[in-house]
């Protein structure tokens, strides 16, 4: 990651720029990259322009021509894509997240039984889109991972699971709600394999919710990647730079992502 930081400072060249800086990153980002992005503003008095929305969809909208400049995704690949098409530059580690279980009031599950939960004739399993957005990437790795401990797992949770969010065509939430609560208190599922900030984040608006944590044999970890594209400005570079600083991983720890680039606390 330093290696990374280093080039990208390298990099980084011209006057700085009266325009906009343009932020696409995952949905998952909203919250806190909204705060990165605001301190970022005042303190260096460029304005960001935030674009939010699956990796995946957000990646191929850049392959499709619009303008962005940098770019933050739910993991390493997309944004390593672009870098290896010549549109960006080199791609760094800046968060980690992970899986939690979503449940909707009536479902009883605790870690030890949220395999069980899932495979039940009953339970209707909730999903994001693979491809389009990563989390559904990650949960289809979670029933790939069911599949060692109870044969047959993977194809039984992958032709049940219910892909609600994340793609172009998914059904938004009402200006103002979260994604996640809105879709349980729908009762579009039963039970939503999401990250477990975005979780936290439903609970906080629908307590009536419960967060389950994935059992270590089930557990799937998310890499954030993050990407400047060529031709970017000198603003847009620095807001990478202060995204992977002490102060905007500060933020994404408080949001519950997990960083190794804060220093240690003596």
């Amino acid at each position: 990651m330093i290696r990374a930081v280093a080039v990208m400072a390298a990099l980084a060249a011209g006057s700085a720029s009266a325009e906009p800086v343009l932020l696409h990153a995952a949905g998952s980002l909203r919250a806190a990259l909204s705060e990165v992005a605001a301190d970022y503003a005042a303190a260096e008095g460029v304005e960001v322009t935030t674009v939010f929305a699956a990796s995946g969809t957000l990646r191929q909208r850049i392959e499709g021509g619009e303008a962005a400049q940098v770019f933050a995704s739910a993991n390493m690949a997309h944004p390593t894509r672009l870098t290896e098409a010549g549109a960006a530059g080199p791609v760094a580690l800046f968060a980690r997240n992970s899986l939690c279980a979503l449940t909707a009031p009536g479902v009883t599950t605790t870690t030890d039984t949220l395999l069980d939960a899932m495979l039940s004739d009953a339970a209707r399993v909730g999903t994001s889109t693979p491809k389009a957005d990563p989390s559904g990437d990650y949960a289809f790795e979670l029933f790939a991972k069911a599949e060692a401990l109870r044969p047959g797992a993977r194809a039984a949770l992958e032709a049940k699971a219910l892909q609600l969010t994340g793609a172009p065509d998914s059904p938004k939430a009402p200006e103002g709600r979260n994604q996640y609560a809105w879709v349980m208190s729908e009762r579009k599922a039963d039970l939503f394999l999401t990250y477990c900030t975005n979780a936290v984040l439903a609970r906080a608006e629908a307590p009536e919710l419960e967060i389950v944590q994935i059992p270590p044999a089930l557990s799937v970890g998310a890499d954030y990647g993050l990407t400047v594209m060529r031709g970017a400005p000198e603003a847009a570079w620095r807001l990478a730079l202060h995204i992977l600083s002490p102060a905007g991983q500060a933020v994404l720890a408080r949001y519950g992502f997990e960083s190794g680039a804060l220093p240690r606390a003596d």
